[in-house]
């Protein structure tokens, strides 16, 4: 078993030297709102500490000064601040039309400087933040003429030309830091001042206001379902009701509730989107994480599972009592098998997000077992307004057409043909990669090889996302089923596997499933193929070898002593397949960071086999660097309570809107690219046609709810 493994250890933010103020600079062409933006952020930030706001506007020599201005900025007043000396400059007098007064900037504790330039590239050494402003070319200019009146109407083509010579030299959208689409409805300033706030080089800066946010309080309200419904349906006829228009939301989805479940796992569904106030969302690729709340959005370099210890816990929620689900507010969405680069994985470049999260600043719980909805929100000025309507669309599932739990539930089928699906390997060339597997294998390089293929297909626009899910939930119900959608990106899930989970207490405990069979046609054939997998030795040393695996990712941020499996090899069914399921448990120890107690288990060992970094080298190989992106990943939740729960990404389909850069709006559109990932765990005793066999076994829950066939290869 190997243990080297790269550590997404936490490093701790870069701050300036005592002394020297922090400068945030606000750009963007003229009429954008840089001075009310500035002005704003200025009043906030002055209830915890002395600010200085300095504008270009009046330094610039001249209608022709914009180059001669930003080299008098940054020599006159960025570099004393540097020094953290008090900046004397020469103001510009605009009536003169001359160098007027000499002025003077304080280096205080935070420095904004507004205007167009405050982030040329000449200045940008002695910026802590860059902070870009933009907005629609007409409205800039009727915005700045209704500001500055018939003076600057008679310069405004001049100055304009100034901006588009600079910018074309100086792309200094792409250096900032923060990107603001003002829509001067009042809501930049704080949704600026929020994902500033999120910034590593801010953190000590802002520490007042990130302070202030991780102090929220949570309100609650416990409600009784409605007589009637089936628990099966509960779940996706309230997520219809609240999120049917919003562009990121997120249900994860207990689907096969009152099954038989002695671990729990059927209990709790949650729903939940990045609306509201409070609400944001964050993407992550190629080692950036863009967080935005709102209009604005920051760019974030350095690992993904760094950024997530930052805001995992904030603000800090205790789960009200009875709640048992461990979820209270939080973010919620997916993590990408790419994250591997950061865990011992090379650097394979995904088209779709790496990871993509939604914060959820309200949403609801729903416990199965007690027939109860817990309506969450954290304290925001809409918070009672929103638990309002939620508990309107609660008491809504009573009075349904049906009564039955089906009103609002996705229909059963797609509304446009079977998808056609094609293969990213042919039967033949799979076969040729289980052997080459097997080959590493023989040669002491790995012991297990989760090797996996690829369907794809491309539908109209037509299709519909929601209802696919809908149809695949009904024939493939499961514990840890989910749909996200983000953007114009969704993901329609019945996994059965639970990747981790991590209690506010910090007990850990993993589920992988490793060997599958179908279900039979009729009982003795059903019977007879479970116990067959239960004998299966081949399988059973699948599963175990990764036990093994997961038992080493597990104690790396764990107690050794407490580490036990108290499942091995167990058998479980579900509507299309028997699988196989063993449980590793362990508890965190004191001092252990739980992101990167996530980081060290993933991916999951049931996606990867083992050893698992030497496997992930073997795998990019066979699988000719192919991204694998959200299949193999994990999705679920990271709690402000401290709790996670995520489930890998298997038996998904993932849907992408053809059109790219279009967001969630419910209309139709030139069509989507689905993908559905399968595979299965190659060792030294496989026979590589069984091992094509079962990749179609596994894609025919999700194909047969789309009314498709598994393609000729």
């Amino acid at each position: 078993m190997d243990t080297a493994r790269t550590n997404p250890a936490h490093r701790p933010p870069a701050s300036p030297p005592p002394g020297r103020p922090v400068v945030i600079a606000i750009d963007g062409r003229s009429g954008a709102g840089k001075s009310t933006l500035a002005l704003e952020l200025a009043t906030a930030l002055r209830r915890h500490r002395p600010v200085a706001l300095f504008h270009l506007e009046d330094i610039y020599p001249g209608w022709d000064g914009l180059a001669a201005g930003i080299e008098r900025y940054r020599r006159e007043v960025l570099d004393p601040l540097r020094r953290g000396e008090e900046a004397v400059w020469t103001a510009w007098d605009w009536a003169a039309d001359r160098d007027g007064e000499r002025r003077t900037t304080p280096a205080a504790p935070v420095v904004l400087v507004e205007g167009v330039g405050a982030g040329a590239a000449a200045a940008r050494a002695g910026l802590d933040a860059l902070v870009w402003v933009e907005v629609d070319g007409a409205d800039r200019k009727s915005r700045a003429l209704a500001r500055d009146g018939a003076t600057y109407a008679a310069h405004w083509d001049r100055w304009a030309r100034q901006e588009d010579v600079w910018l074309a030299g100086d792309d200094v959208p792409a250096a900032a830091d923060v990107m603001v689409y003002n829509p001067a409805d009042g809501s930049a300033p704080a949704d600026t001042l929020r994902v500033l706030s999120g910034l590593p080089a801010l953190q000590e800066a802002l520490r007042p206001e990130i302070d202030a946010g991780a102090a929220l309080a949570l309100r609650t309200r416990r409600v009784r379902l409605p007589e009637g419904p089936a628990p099966t349906g509960v779940a996706p006829a309230l997520f219809e009701d609240l999120y049917a228009g919003s562009a990121h939301a997120v249900l994860l989805d207990s689907s096969n509730t009152g099954t038989a479940d002695p671990g729990g796992r059927n209990r709790f569904s949650i729903l939940a989107d990045g609306s509201g106030s409070l609400g944001a969302r964050a993407r992550h690729s190629g080692g950036t994480t863009w967080f935005a709340a709102g209009c604005a959005e920051a760019r974030i370099r350095g690992p993904f599972f760094g950024w997530l210890e930052r805001v995992w816990g904030l603000p800090r929620v205790q789960a009200p009592d009875g709640l048992e689900a461990g979820f209270a507010l939080g973010w919620l969405g997916w993590l990408g098998y790419e994250l591997k680069r950061e865990t011992g994985g090379s650097d394979v470049p995904a088209p779709l997000p790496d990871a993509a999260l939604v914060h959820a600043a309200r949403g609801v719980v729903l416990d199965h077992d007690a027939g109860e909805a817990w309506l969450l929100a954290l304290a925001a000025p809409e918070a009672e307004a929103w638990l309002d309507a939620a508990e309107a669309a609660v008491v809504r599932l009573g009075t349904a057409e049906g009564g039955d739990g089906t009103a609002g539930d996705p229909v059963a089928a797609p509304p446009v043909p079977p998808p056609a699906f094609g293969c990213a390997d042919t039967r033949a060339r799979y076969l040729a990669k289980v052997r080459e597997a097997q080959a590493e294998i023989a040669e002491g390089n790995t012991y297990e090889v989760c090797l996996t293929t690829a369907l794809s297909a491309r539908v109209a626009g037509g299709f519909d996302p929601w209802r696919a899910y809908g149809a695949l939930r009904r024939r493939n119900p499961a514990p840890f089923a989910h749909f996200v959608r983000f953007g114009p990106t969704a993901v329609a899930s019945t996994s059965p596997e639970r990747f981790l989970r991590i209690g506010a207490d910090g007990w850990m405990r993993a589920e992988p499933i490793k060997g599958t069979r179908g279900r039979g046609a009729d009982p003795a054939a059903d019977a007879a193929l479970r116990a067959d997998l239960a004998s299966s030795p081949k399988d059973r040393a699948e599963n175990i070898m990764i036990v093994d695996l997961l038992r080493n990712d597990l104690v790396r941020s764990a107690d050794p002593a407490t580490l036990a499996v108290p499942r091995l090899c167990a058998i479980e069914t579900y509507a299309t397949v028997h699988q196989m399921v063993s449980t590793i448990d362990a508890r965190l120890r004191p001092d252990a960071v739980r992101a990167e107690a996530v980081a060290a288990a993933f991916p999951a060992g049931s996606m990867t086999g083992a050893p698992k970094i030497s496997t992930m080298a073997i795998l990019d190989r066979l699988e000719d660097e192919r991204p694998r992106g959200i299949y193999a990943g994990a999705v679920g939740y990271f709690s402000h309570t401290g709790a996670a729960d995520l489930a890998v990404v298997i038996r998904t389909l993932v849907a992408t809107r053809a059109q790219n850069g279009q967001d969630y709006d419910g209309q139709d559109h030139a069509g989507w690219d689905l993908s559905l990932g399968v595979g299965g765990a190659v060792t030294a005793d496989s026979v590589p046609e069984q091992e094509w066999d079962e990749v179609v076994t596994k894609a025919h829950g999700v194909l047969s709810a789309l009314g498709s066939r598994f393609p000729p290869c």
